[in-house]
């Protein structure tokens, strides 16, 4: 019987990677993959 996994979830939620993860809000994207859904997700960028 497997347990509940606590802690941080393991790599991007959309390709896996392992490094870069944006966890702020809960997101858990890789910087590749925020920079790609952030204007569907809301995020504006400023400069």
């Amino acid at each position: 019987m497997t347990g509940k996994k606590y802690g941080r979830t393991d790599g991007c939620v959309r390709c896996g990677r392992r490094r870069g993860i944006v966890r702020r809000y809960g997101l858990h994207l890789c910087r590749q993959c925020f920079r790609e859904k952030a204007p569907e997700l809301g995020f504006k960028k400023y400069s």
